[in-house]
């Protein structure tokens, strides 16, 4: 029994000390990464309703991210005198040519006024909406419309916000 014993263990250091290969690979690799340029937004043009005639009754004037505008309720958009300068809220993107970002625009209404009287300005529109996409040269122009609200015999004045309006881009 004792010579059994003494084999098994002969067999199994034998084996322990053998160099025995099961098909065992590597490979290496690089690791890089790309800073692409931040995303950048500036103000080139205020966004400006142009001259609107107020009634006796309320209104809406609709300022499209075009430029053009549309009116309902009591107001009118004279055509006597000029129009004003009209014209959306105008932004310049800026980034890593051919990327996509979102559009935040607000959410809420601000607050124009000419003293005591004030109208509001709402529902936020853009174009391009809600993605934009950056041209071979990394820029874009981004335009804002919005509605502006006129009340029943709306106090005559040039009227402006005192806090302006947020736009956010963020890269997709």
């Amino acid at each position: 029994m004792r010579k059994v014993s003494l084999l098994f263990a002969g067999t199994f250091l034998l084996l322990g000390f053998s160099k025995t290969s099961y098909g065992q690979a590597s490979a290496t690799a690089n690791v890089s990464a790309t800073i692409i340029a931040p995303i950048a937004i500036s103000k080139s043009n205020d966004m400006n309703f142009g001259r609107v005639a107020a009634t006796a009754a309320a209104g809406t004037v609709v300022l499209a991210p075009a430029g053009t505008r549309t009116f309902t309720g009591g107001v009118t958009l004279p055509s006597f005198g000029g129009t004003g300068d009209v014209s959306p809220a105008i932004f310049d993107v800026s980034g890593a040519p051919d990327y996509t970002y979102s559009i935040t625009l607000p959410t809420t209404a601000t607050t124009i006024a000419n003293g005591s009287n004030t109208m509001t300005v709402d529902t936020w529109t853009s174009s391009p909406t809600p993605i934009g996409t950056l041209a071979g040269d990394g820029t874009q122009t981004l335009r804002v419309g919005a509605t502006l609200n006129v009340g029943a015999n709306q106090a005559p004045g040039v009227y402006t916000s005192a806090t302006p309006f947020t736009v956010t881009v963020n890269y997709n």
